[in-house]
């Protein structure tokens, strides 16, 4: 999403994708990013409308962010503690995807149900 796009156009595009964050760019360089979060509190809370403000008037910026090194565990941490659900991949400025806490939780399921067919095997023997 361009920095200079209004709001209202980003709320439209996070409804058509069925997302809950937007990471803002000038050109081709990672300058923030929009949540539904900032959506509600820097845009409805505070009176503006939202085809009248662009988004980067009303971004998080800095934002926590990740880079394609990061082990998922961290990536959780960060998202903890910062408590944010959407942590972009950012390398040298350009963006190489997203994680989200969706994402972290598919993602424990699968290890969390591969780990239970295991043990079900090491118990009760291959069937």
């Amino acid at each position: 999403m361009g920095h200079d796009q209004s709001v209202l156009e980003a709320a439209m595009l996070m409804n058509d994708k069925r997302i809950g964050a937007v990471v803002v760019l000038e050109g081709d360089r990672v300058v923030g990013i929009f949540t539904e979060r900032d959506i509600l509190r820097r845009v409805v809370a505070a009176g503006h409308k939202p085809e009248h403000i662009r988004v980067e008037k009303v971004m998080t910026s800095p934002m926590a962010c990740c880079h394609r090194g990061t082990r998922l565990a961290e990536a959780k941490g960060v998202m903890t503690q910062q408590r944010v659900r959407h942590l972009p991949v950012v390398e040298d400025g350009n963006l190489h995807g997203m994680i989200s806490s969706g994402d972290i939780m598919a993602s424990e399921s699968a290890d969390q149900q591969a780990t239970i067919e295991y043990l079900h095997e090491y118990l009760y023997g291959h069937r």
